[in-house]
């Protein structure tokens, strides 16, 4: 093949077969790509799978592989590209330093229908009931490709396991799903597991409008024939600004956005645009109730502050657990943004910081999990949850997720601004009101970018606590540390003026106004005062559409009380002895969210810009109508 430039780095959501190489400045050489090209032979085939397709596979086989030394496979299948193609130019990367040196048969391969591979590509492939024997998935494409493997390729032990992240973290869900004989382990990382209820694409339907434009900008673009990687693959969307908020609120409603600005060549988009339920074409994609019959051993994995894949890898641990009894499951949640285990030291995101290099740590265990199923390693004696509290900054094990001991409270809302976890004490219907404004929606984050941000899950959100459109509750502070681990759900008591509504609820932890021990001395050395900060721990939005179903949506009834109820993503974090808990109610978050006209029209991406409306919506709290944050509290260990 011609020699032609390395392949550009994806954006976030696609996150790449390896870790990207250090910048060497031109000079330095690359020491860990100078070791696998000296260390590794690479092969290239194309592996023919059951319907004749054939799925184009780099195999980098270690030089000292025999008869009588053998390897194990390590597998990650992805639609990011498994460049650079030819077989005499190598990949600089394969996940960890560690896992190069210990010693794999690292297999990379482009699924079925992305650049080298034949075949049509469908977005997150649904799970099929086969009737015949050329029906395919995932599934099958992957045992059909380590069938071939096992029996073409020399010098391997018979075994193989499967890892990646976001993308590739959901082929190696689907590839754990009636496994190959071979396969051992599996670790799907950050994996997809419904893109309509919060995953990438949207939070209980409610569209994830930065996020899927920006991705489907590239990654839609058609391919009708094998291709390799090239320079514009990802060179993304002229915005003509870096201020994303102010781009899509001129850009206007996307019933427009999509003819607009893709001019009708991002299918995928279209797809979006023609399914705003959940109907029979996002059900199907959604993986969770197919993750059945697995026989490898589970290593799934995720980060608290994942802005793309948090509901995937806790979903997927919780599906595996009830529908394979005596599965080998482990759950590790780490204070990580998406792929941050890798890409980063894990040590502090945004506004957070979490005392050390979280990443190496989960680096390390990976490598055990790996080592101990496919090469006979010790036994890496791993917890069933090994997940990062918050605030204490420390790894935790536990027995199952969420803790056994862990006992659910309600942090209610009441008078004043006022947050406790005693229910209200008052009979009178109160509420609280504000006037949300389509044309001037809440922004969720205060960085200036048009990609997405990778951070504002730890942002400080007193920006946000300054406008008239954001409620804000607060507890006093806290006599002694409270510790939430596991789940949270809203329950909203509200009415609109309008006929449709978003909800959106965070929980955040509130520093002391003055911040002990920070010294002028500290300031003058550039440290960040935190006195006062409101570091946001979860937020999530809600379609208030979707209430009663994601299949049926329902507008409200103008000034009539309703009950908006939904789950919000697990947190594992302590709020220390004199800082407060607050939760802030809004309705927008832009442009994260799309911006819900607040008239109810049948589909929502058809609303015409007359159909925006400014709405008052009001926030119940009495007796009769408690509003309140469903918790999660974890007695301390002084307890």
């Amino acid at each position: 093949m011609d020699e032609k430039k390395a392949a550009p780095t994806p954006p976030p959501l696609a996150a790449p077969a390896t870790a990207p190489a250090p910048s060497s400045g031109g000079e330095e050489p690359d020491a860990r790509a100078e070791f696998i090209r000296s260390r590794y032979t690479k092969y290239e085939y194309r592996i023919p799978m059951r319907d004749g397709a054939r799925l184009f596979t780099a195999v980098y086989v270690p030089n000292d592989a025999t008869a009588s030394r053998k390897y194990p496979f390590l597998m990650m299948r992805t639609p990011y590209s498994v460049a650079p193609y030819g077989a005499d130019r190598y990949s600089k990367r394969f996940f960890t330093e560690g896992f190069e040196k210990e010693g794999f048969i690292f297999v990379l391969q482009d699924v079925r229908g992305r650049y080298m591979s034949e075949g049509e590509f469908v977005n997150v492939r649904p799970h099929l009931d086969k009737k015949g024997p050329k029906d395919i998935d995932e599934s099958t494409d992957t045992y059909d490709t380590l069938e071939w493997l096992t029996k073409n390729v020399a010098g391997n032990n018979g075994r193989a396991g499967m890892l990646g992240v976001s993308y590739p973290g959901f082929y190696a869900s689907a590839g754990a799903i009636d496994g190959h004989p071979s396969l051992k382990a599996v670790s799907p990382q950050a994996p997809i597991g419904d893109w309509f209820r919060g995953d990438d694409m949207h939070r209980h339907g409610a569209f994830n409008l930065q996020l899927g434009f920006h991705f489907f900008a590239s990654f839609d673009k058609p391919r009708p024939k094998p291709k390799e990687d090239s320079e514009d693959d990802w060179d993304g969307f002229d915005y003509g600004t870096p201020d994303a908020y102010r781009f899509f609120l001129s850009a206007g409603p996307l019933s427009e956005a999509e003819a607009k600005h893709f001019k009708g060549e991002r299918p995928f988009f279209r797809e979006i645009v023609a399914h705003p339920n959940y109907d029979a074409f996002w059900q199907a994609r959604n993986i969770l109730p197919h993750l059945r019959n697995i026989k490898a051993a589970m290593l799934v994995v995720g980060g608290f502050f994942d802005t793309e894949d948090l509901y995937g890898p806790l979903a997927t641990y919780r599906a595996i657990e009830a529908q394979n009894p005596g599965a080998k499951n482990s759950l590790v949640m780490g204070p990580w943004k998406h792929g941050g285990w890798y890409h980063g030291k894990g040590d502090k995101l945004g506004d957070a910081e979490f005392g050390f290099q979280t990443s190496i740590v989960f680096q390390d265990l990976e490598l055990a999990f790996f080592k101990h199923h496919l090469k006979d390693g010790p036994d890496p004696d791993l917890a069933e949850a090994f997940v990062f509290e918050v605030g204490a900054n420390r790894f935790r094990r536990f027995d199952a997720w969420p803790p056994r001991e862990a006992k659910k409270g309600r942090l209610y809302l009441q008078g004043s601004g006022a947050l406790s976890f005693e229910p209200p004490k008052n009979a009178e219907a109160e509420s609280d009101e504000y006037v949300s404004d389509p044309d001037k929606p809440v922004p969720y984050t205060q960085e200036m970018a048009n990609n997405w941000s990778s951070s504002y899950m730890a942002e400080d959100q007193r920006f946000a606590s300054r406008r008239p459109d954001v409620i804000e509750y607060r507890s006093e502070p806290l006599e002694r540390d409270v510790t939430l681990a596991g789940p949270l759900e809203a329950e909203l008591w509200v009415s609109t003026t309008g006929t449709d509504a978003d909800w959106v609820v965070k929980l955040i932890d509130e520093n002391p106004g003055k911040m002990p021990g920070f010294t002028k001395e500290d300031r003058w050395a550039g440290k960040k005062d935190r006195g006062g900060q409101q570091t946001l721990v979860r937020g999530e939005p809600f379609r208030g559409r979707f209430r009663e179903s994601y299949e049926a949506p329902k507008p409200f009834v103008p000034g009539e009380p309703t009950k908006v109820k939904f789950a919000v993503n697990d947190v594992f974090h302590t709020f220390k002895r004199g800082h407060r808990i607050v939760i802030q109610v809004q309705s927008t978050w832009f442009p994260f969210i799309d911006r819900n006209p607040q008239k109810f029209v049948p589909n929502i991406f058809e609303a015409k810009p007359g159909d925006f409306t400014k709405a008052t919506h009001r926030v119940y709290r009495s007796q009769a109508m408690p509003s309140a944050l469903e918790v999660t509290i974890l007695p301390a260990l002084t307890e």
